[in-house]
């Protein structure tokens, strides 16, 4: 039996429908980046990305 896993990539924009989940989303980030730029950067295009869906 070879049995193997289909994995499928998870996109976050998809799933930030409204401000509040955005907003929400961007807070959660922020208080998981520990002063990481990037990350929130990284986050801040992800909503932008949302926004444009």
């Amino acid at each position: 039996m070879n049995k193997k896993t289909r994995l499928e990539t998870f996109d976050v924009a998809e799933h930030l429908r409204t401000p509040d989940e955005m907003a929400a989303y961007l807070d959660a980030c922020i208080i998981e980046s520990d002063g990481d730029a990037a990350f929130i950067a990284k986050a801040l295009g992800e909503i932008a990305r949302a926004r444009h869906e």
